[in-house]
């Protein structure tokens, strides 16, 4: 579904939409489908995904849980394979060109953390995004997630501020959030000084990147500080609870299996009970009333694609403007393929749209 042109934001502007829906505005065929596909074999990816895929497993990579947090670190990325599968096709691999590049810090709470700032070309001022990479809170870091922030800058035509954060387990649960929330503040009062627009700034976040843009937003809600004015969720971890359909499902999905999940929680909860915080299950906090219009991407090959849905219904629920797609026949870590996988091209497409509509509905 294609969003419509509009001058102005507005809750009619999204809707709710489900791979089973045609259009906007339907309803969900089957109000249990997610729990219905529990059982079901797990998709068929892609002839592109597929490639990437086969890829990866060819570059040598293992399974996450499987290994050493040394290991996890240092094994072959989806990143990787799609730069081994460009090579193959002979097509370049340098990264997609934005108008500039600039490498520097920012104080967080425990010390100076890296950022990566993304200018698209052209004169500013700029709508600003603060992106956050996954990883799991263990692993992965901004070079990993390079091309889904260059991807991002030239489709929304915006300052792209990539930010880094305390990896676990040397850095345990609330460590990254409150990283992540400095970047956020840094960010709001900053943009001006990096050629961006103080209010307008989005946020964006991937897997674990999307858990702290949700949970970022809800504290800026919670401060009384400026709220972001718009939060794009790419496949979040939205709560530590195991046992959903999709984790049933896609338990031996690569890149991400289930088993891999409670390995990431081990290494970054400091207890089990620290996964019911609401500021880490963001599924689990008291109200999503009063929150910005979101965008919520989910893979259909992916653990964490019920939790994605069931988060963006309570953003529905809540009277939040929301736009849910869960696109079929990838997996997670799709979003910054762009240069293989059509589903990603679509996928970043889509966010820009909504980016740029909520720029453009809010004053300077």
């Amino acid at each position: 579904m294609q969003l419509p042109n509009t001058r102005g934001l507005r809750a009619a502007f999204f809707c709710l939409t489900f791979v089973s829906l045609a259009a906007c505005g339907g309803g969900d065929d089957d109000d249990n489908s997610e729990a219905a596909r529990a059982d079901d074999p797990m998709p068929t990816p892609t002839a592109q995904m597929k490639a990437v895929l086969d890829e990866l497993a060819a570059l040598g990579a293992k399974p996450l849980n499987t290994l050493m947090v040394a290991q996890a670190r240092s094994q072959p990325t989806p990143a990787d394979a799609v730069k081994s599968l460009l090579t193959k096709q002979g097509r370049s691999t340098a990264p997609e060109a934005v108008g500039s590049v600039e490498n520097r810090t920012f104080p967080g709470p425990a010390g100076a953390l890296p950022m990566r700032i993304y200018k698209p070309a052209g004169a500013g001022p700029f709508p600003v995004v603060l992106y956050i990479h996954g990883g799991g809170w263990v692993i992965a870091n901004i070079d990993t997630y390079d091309a889904s922030a260059r991807a991002l800058t030239n489709a929304a035509g915006a300052i792209v501020v990539s930010t880094e954060y305390r990896l676990a387990p040397e850095n345990k649960f609330p460590a990254a959030h409150d990283d992540t929330y400095a970047a956020y503040q840094w960010v709001l009062a900053n943009a001006a000084s990096i050629g961006g627009v103080a209010t307008k700034v989005a946020i964006v976040g991937e897997s674990a990147g999307g858990n702290m843009a949700a949970s970022i937003t809800l504290r800026a809600r919670d401060a009384g500080i400026r709220k972001p004015v718009h939060q794009v969720l790419v496949y979040p971890v939205t709560d530590a609870a195991l046992g959903t359909p999709s984790q049933m499902q896609n338990r031996d999905a690569a890149p991400l299996n289930t088993p891999s999940l409670t390995w990431f929680y081990e290494k970054y909860l400091p207890t089990p009970a620290d996964g019911a915080n609401p500021r880490f299950s963001v599924l689990r906090a008291t109200s999503l009333g009063g929150l910005p219009s979101a965008t919520v991407i989910t893979a259909d090959i992916d653990p964490l694609r019920s939790e994605g849905r069931a988060y963006a219904e309570r953003l529905r629920d809540a009277g939040v403007a929301i736009d849910y797609v869960n696109y079929a026949g990838v997996t997670h870590e799709f979003f910054g393929m762009t240069a293989v996988v059509d589903e990603a091209k679509a996928a970043v497409a889509r966010s820009a749209t909504n980016l740029k509509a909520a720029f453009a509905a809010t004053s300077p």
